[in-house]
């Protein structure tokens, strides 16, 4: 049974990891479109419209793999996560399903009007159109987020005779106290990663001196979004979720920051390496008493350390979620120091000419979507040993028709389609970064030669 279900946890872990690398591009995206559409309603500037039409490809290429990705995903529900569907299936099946039935197709009819109907819609109704999309797509994220948090906080329910959780009101679910913060600061990420990506495309065609007028459009709007974003990731949002899991799930905090023992005035640890087997945190750098303050706003204040808790309250891989939450932190703080620099030069004028800065910014694209996975990844494992916390463990979770051998045949199909997703994917969006946003002989796509080069 172990290794079935080690076997679930790592086929469940591998399709939603590389479904989100898709789905936190598409959210992020749809605010930065809506954007771009909202300054040519604006200026009535053919450029912003294109700039938003060359997205808005993007946009649909990426959204076309989290559909294929994404559908498979929750079917695994009902496959290898029976008897947690069984248990659950009464509350989080409302949220799923106005996921799927209202959401989903909100984002899928107004992304087909975007990309078909600005010759039919007017411009005031093109961009209400990208005002919708945006809202069908961050209305999507929050019903996600709220399945999530329901099993980090159950909440709004009762166990029927059966066992099985019966919903006693909806709109507690909705108001999840666990929700706010986390929701907020999801949303966040996936916009630092599509401005990422945006600053990375403005960035690479100034360096290859093809598109520049779009090039500096990407690169502005990108950094001034991207650095918002990134600075509201760590205030006020990563501290309100880091003061609920210290008042719901304290093992997960002691395990997160790699603190073994119950201390007054708790330092923070800025790197180092836990050993469980000695119960203490090898090499460690610390600020002194940071950990007390940043949680319970007193230098003094007692946090407790995974000696409070016995073995089997405390995550089950505590090496890995410590890595994950740091990296996550690490690379938050590297995002801030980036995209203020970039700040700081464009607003001296000098961002668009500074080619090593491009050089920064362009291949600082991959770790947006590195943070966001080990955010989620931290998440997860600081549930752990819960699937639903406190109420029902991973190990009572699997289903028992699923064998060991059969999980393993799906697990290798699927990463075999998601490597060809991958290709394809990688194929369709080269081509477009390649037409570009203006059509080759405009003033905005005069280049010279027919290829990418960086000089």
């Amino acid at each position: 049974m172990d290794s079935v279900l080690a076997l679930h946890r790592f086929h469940f872990a591998f399709t939603i990891t590389f479904h989100y690398l898709f789905a936190q591009l598409t959210m992020g995206l749809a605010l930065l479109i809506f954007i771009l559409k909202t300054m040519a309603l604006r200026t009535g500037s053919e450029h912003y419209q294109r700039a938003a039409r060359f997205w808005i490809r993007i946009f649909a290429i990426t959204f076309a793999v989290g559909v294929v990705t994404g559908v498979p995903m929750e079917f695994q529900f009902g496959t290898n996560w029976a008897r947690f569907s069984k248990v659950a299936g009464g509350v989080i099946g409302h949220t799923l399903a106005m996921e799927g039935v209202y959401s989903f197709f909100l984002e899928s009819t107004f992304l087909g009007l975007l990309l078909y109907g600005e010759r039919r819609l007017s411009a005031r109704a093109h961009w209400f159109t990208s005002l919708l999309m945006f809202l069908g797509t961050w209305l999507s994220g929050f019903f996600i987020v709220a399945t999530d948090a329901w099993m980090q906080h159950p909440v709004g329910f009762h166990f029927g005779p059966a066992g099985d959780a019966v919903l006693d009101s909806f709109w507690a679910v909705l108001f999840n106290p666990w929700l706010g913060w986390m929701y907020i600061h999801t949303m966040l990420g996936t916009v630092v990663t599509a401005s990422f990506v945006m600053a990375s495309v403005g960035a690479f065609y100034l360096l290859s001196h093809k598109f520049e007028e779009y090039g500096r459009t990407f690169v502005r709007l990108g950094v001034v979004c991207g650095a918002l974003a990134a600075v509201l990731l760590l205030i006020p949002t990563g501290g309100g979720q880091g003061h609920m899991i210290a008042r719901h799930q304290p093992p997960t905090l002691a395990a997160m920051e790699g603190l073994f023992q119950t201390t007054h005035g708790a330092p923070l640890a800025i790197m180092g390496q836990p050993d469980t087997g000695r119960r203490r945190l090898d090499n460690p750098a610390v600020v002194p008493r940071m950990l007390s303050f940043l949680t319970y706003w007193s230098l003094a204040a007692e946090v407790k350390g995974l000696d409070a808790f016995r073995a089997d309250e405390v995550p089950d891989n505590i090496p890995l979620l410590y890595y994950c939450y740091h990296i996550m932190v690490g690379l938050g703080t590297f995002f801030i120091l980036v995209l203020v620099v970039s700040l700081w030069l464009l607003r001296r004028g000098r961002l668009y000419e500074s080619r090593p800065w491009l050089w920064v910014l362009m291949l600082a694209m991959p770790f947006p979507f590195i943070a966001n996975t080990a955010g989620w990844m931290t998440a997860e494992l600081g549930r752990q040993p819960w699937l639903i916390y406190g109420l029902m463990r991973l190990s009572e979770g699997p289903s028992m028709q699923v064998s060991a051998g059969n999980t393993l045949f799906t697990l290798l199909g699927f990463m075999g389609l998601y490597t060809l997703l991958a290709i394809l994917f990688l194929f369709l969006t080269r081509r477009e970064l390649e037409h570009g946003p203006a059509p080759l002989g405009t003033p905005d796509g005069i280049i010279h030669g027919s290829e990418f080069h960086l000089h």
